[in-house]
This record gives structure tokens, C-alpha cells and sequence, in this order.
């Protein structure tokens, strides 16, 4: 998924960024609001992570904005140790979850997944696709033949696929999940990891509905 950001201490955002990076999201890294403010508008993340205590204002009224508006974008607030009334304000605003600074890298990892399996309507920890099981939360799939090996990147499409409830999902809406900002995207991208989905879980897993998109069948 394309993931937004919001930190403006240098050191912590450049950890998040590569661990969520090396994870298959594409990431966009906000140091201010104002910056966060119009990201959060222009792009349709998947997960939000913010911090609420900005150079140029608050995290918290970016959030309030975004729930002012309808806008369903889960959220998860950093915040420090001693910033109690920070994370009920926060979480009271409607955001989804907190971590407290320091964290560990992993637990955000599972946070962020635990997250994003609720906001697309399966709070599940396993999935079936016929015959696969599929673990989100641990990036693993079992085949009546052995375990199915992902790349980070496969792993983004496929989660992208699966977190819209098996609904039609377009090209565009992969590309957004693959891509940052001042990203370059190749035209073939998304057909390219399409098609290696296919020969790893079969070629009947995926469908293309020609014109609008890909959809994951047999789902449960």
C-alpha cells in the first residue's frame, strides 16, 4: 500500500521510511503539516502514520480535517512517552491506533497490518484463496505443495488486491500502492508483477476484467 508519513525529527523518519520501504510499501515522507496536510488531500494512502506535534502546526487537526471530510484513511498518531492526553486526543479524533515513541520497527509493521486488515472490511489474520493460505500479518503462503515466496513488491500488489474485499481494483489504484511521490512509473509495471502473481499462485487466482482492472477470485 502507499503510505503517508508525518514526522519531523530526521533520524526517526529515516528509519520508518526504509523499514516501511523495505517492506514493499511506497512511502511519502512529510516533515511538515502544511506539506501533510495537502498529501493527505491529494492522494488516497492507504495508512497514515502521524505525528501530531509538527514545526508548523499539529497532527491533530490534519486529523480532524480528514474526519471533518469523510475521509476513512486509517491513521495510526506517534507520539512520545509523555504526551498521555496527546494519544487519547488523538485517538478520540478518530485515529485507529498509537505507538509511543521509541518503538520497535517490527511491532509498527504489525500494527500497520493489523490496521489496514480492518479498514478493508477483514480483520481476519488468515485468508484462503482456493487452496492457499495466506498469513498478512506474517507474509506467508502455503500451497498443498510447500510455502509461496513473495517479493516485497508482489507482496504490496497482492495485499492491495485482497484488502478491497474482492472488489474490481484498477491499475491505477496498484500504481498508487507501488509508487511515491517523484517516483517514475513504468508503463508495464503493474502487468509485470500481475503476471508473476499468476505463475507463482495460478493462473486462475487473478482475473483481468479488460478495461477496468484485476480481481482476486475464490476468496474466503
Amino acid at each position: 500500500m502507499r503510505v503517508l508519513l508525518v514526522e519531523d525529527d530526521d533520524t526517526l523518519g529515516q528509519a520508518v521510511r526504509d523499514h516501511v520501504l523495505a517492506s514493499g510499501h511506497a512511502v511519502d515522507w512529510m516533515q511538515t503539516a502544511e506539506d501533510a496536510a495537502l498529501a493527505a488531500t491529494s492522494v488516497a494512502y492507504g495508512l497514515i502514520l502521524l505525528d501530531l506535534r509538527l514545526p508548523d502546526g499539529s497532527g491533530l487537526t490534519i486529523l480532524k480535517d480528514l474526519r471533518s471530510a469523510n475521509n476513512p484513511v486509517p491513521v495510526i498518531i506517534l507520539t512520545a512517552h509523555d504526551q498521555i492526553s496527546d494519544r487519547i486526543e488523538g485517538l478520540n479524533a478518530g485515529a485507529d491506533d498509537y505507538l509511543v515513541k521509541p518503538f520497535n520497527l517490527d511491532e509498527l509493521t504489525a500494527r500497520m497490518l493489523a490496521v489496514s486488515r480492518r479498514y478493508g472490511g477483514n480483520s481476519a489474520s488468515v485468508l484462503h484463496i482456493g487452496d492457499l493460505e495466506i498469513k498478512i500479518s506474517e507474509r506467508n503462503i502455503l500451497s498443498p505443495q510447500g510455502e509461496i515466496i513473495l517479493s516485497g513488491r508482489e507482496w504490496a500488489v497482492l495485499e492491495c488486491l485482497l484488502h478491497r474485499s474482492g472488489a474490481i481494483v484498477s491499475k491505477a489504484q496498484i500504481e498508487e500502492a507501488l509508487y511515491a511521490f517523484g517516483s517514475e512509473i513504468e508503463s508495464n509495471t503493474v502487468e509485470v508483477y500481475i503476471s508473476r502473481l499468476r505463475k507463482k499462485l495460478g493462473h486462475d487466482r487473478i482475473s483481468t476484467v479488460r478495461g477496468v482492472g484485476y480481481k482476486v477470485e475464490d476468496r474466503t
